[in-house]
């Protein structure tokens, strides 16, 4: 079955840096586009960044553009977001996320999140 398996969130101070890393299994990961959402508490979750299946194309929140960087390493199946010059109100849960189409429909895969708090 389709798994997506967050890590690398944390606790960081106003100005760092941190590393996150969905790994995939159970689908052919180098098809397909891979997402980064994130919600904030009391907040709707939102798009952060997206990448083409090949890695060629990366799209970003205005919020976090200069600042994030989306990849890919489908030798891995695992996508990657690197987020710099981090800021109190990046705090919120990290997603990623796969759209793939069932046979009938298009169905939307999540993980379970991992946390990022920017916080001094």
């Amino acid at each position: 079955q389709v798994q997506l398996v967050e890590s690398g969130g944390g606790l960081v101070q106003p100005g760092g840096s941190l590393s996150l890393s969905c790994a995939a299994s159970g689908f052919t990961f180098s098809s397909t586009g891979m997402n980064w959402y994130r919600q904030a508490v009391g907040k709707e979750r939102e798009l952060v960044a997206g990448i083409s299946s090949a890695g060629g194309r990366t799209d970003y929140a205005d919020s976090v553009k200069g600042r994030f960087t989306i990849s890919r390493d489908n030798a891995k199946n695992t996508v990657y977001l690197q987020m710099n010059s981090l800021k109190p109100e990046d705090t919120a849960v990290y997603y990623c996320k796969t759209d793939l189409w069932t046979g009938r429909r298009w169905y939307g895969y999540w993980g379970q999140g991992t946390q990022v708090t920017v916080s001094s």
